[in-house]
């Protein structure tokens, strides 16, 4: 596909074989007059198969991603696989190297600048170049998500609600493969400019994960994350792998929902943030679930914040202080239509 994108690279997609480059973008800033930022990415390719696109690092305080993929990308041959693999480990590659969450370059969420611009700034010129040039010959999306350091999760992948029934059953079969801990299928707040949206609106089919959270990462976020990986790649055939086939569907499997209203609990106060509750325990209409302290008024009772629905504590708020219109917590029912 023709684009006048500013961005470059030495990648060859049709290449067979395998191929670690970089997507680079000029950048005239005070300390680099004519340098370049760069985005670190690993192509493989044999026979003929479905392409997958994998992402990490779109946002730079979650380290799950960069790490599975990065060790993906050195590991898997390129015999070993029929069809096309695309990684982005870092997909905001100045974020992930300053431990933010948005690039420290435009002060742009990577996950909130799809479809991108070709005009625009370095996030907004990356994102444009991802849409317009990689996604039309991609098949699946996967892109690997913690909480960061605001938010901690029980370790989840998700897919969304959607209205074609066949690419809907095709995601839920690709859920139920990854394995996850929790399989969700997730009602966002908002999914103006998401890679996601911008996905699935073009056909086809993406999974996300959250996997914990609190700006670090832990040997069983990292092991959920490469295990589901390669049971990814073994359901869509990129890979063969009999003892991991067998597996795939002998896994105990149930689907949670964030649909139905009262899941996403808000803190109206500021103060000290005290949880009630675990992440991945069961809770009722009404229990109390977490309290905001002040910070001043010690002779002043805590708020208290209840659950707005049946279901677990699926997600939470992470730092000891919270804020008037900060997330406080995500609530997950059982889905009962998974068909």
């Amino acid at each position: 596909m023709t684009t006048t994108s500013k961005v470059s690279t030495d990648c060859d997609y049709g290449k067979i074989g395998k191929q670690f480059s970089y997507l680079d973008i000029p950048h005239s800033g005070n300390e680099s007059a004519w340098g370049l930022v760069r985005f670190p990415i690993c192509v493989i390719k044999n026979g003929q198969g479905p392409t997958l696109l994998i992402t990490g690092g779109s946002h730079g305080d979650e380290y799950e991603g960069p790490i599975a993929l990065q060790k993906l990308a050195r590991e898997i041959d390129a015999n070993d696989i029929q069809g096309q693999i695309i990684i982005l480990p870092a997909l905001n590659s100045p974020a992930v190297r300053a431990a933010t969450r948005v690039s420290p370059i435009d002060g742009v969420n990577m996950n909130r600048a799809f479809p991108g611009r070709e005009d625009g700034s370095v996030s907004q010129i990356l994102a444009h170049y991802v849409t317009n040039v990689i996604l039309p010959s991609v098949d699946v999306v996967i892109d690997i998500h913690s909480g960061g350091k605001t938010l901690k999760f029980v370790p989840f992948a998700c897919i969304h609600k959607l209205a074609d029934p066949i690419l809907q059953a095709k995601s839920r079969a690709l859920l139920r493969a990854f394995d996850a801990p929790y399989c969700l299928e997730l009602e966002e707040i908002d999914n103006r400019g998401m890679l996601d949206t911008t996905v699935e609106e073009a056909g086809k089919i993406f999974l996300a994960t959250e996997l914990g959270g609190g700006g670090s990462s832990t040997l069983e976020t990292i092991s959920i994350a490469e295990r589901g990986i390669r049971r990814a790649l073994c359901h869509l055939g990129l890979v063969k792998d009999k003892q991991e086939s067998a597996s795939l569907n002998a896994s105990a499997y149930s689907l949670w929902e964030t649909s139905s209203p009262g899941s996403y609990i808000h803190s109206n106060t500021d103060g000290l943030f005290e949880m009630l509750v675990e992440l991945g325990q069961e809770v009722r209409l009404g229990e109390a679930i977490a309290q905001v302290h002040s910070i001043s008024k010690i002779d002043t009772d805590p708020v208290v914040y209840r659950a707005k629905r049946d279901g677990i504590v699926i997600g939470r708020h992470h730092p000891g202080l919270i804020r008037q219109g900060d997330f406080l917590a995500l609530i997950a029912g059982r889905e009962t239509d998974e068909n």
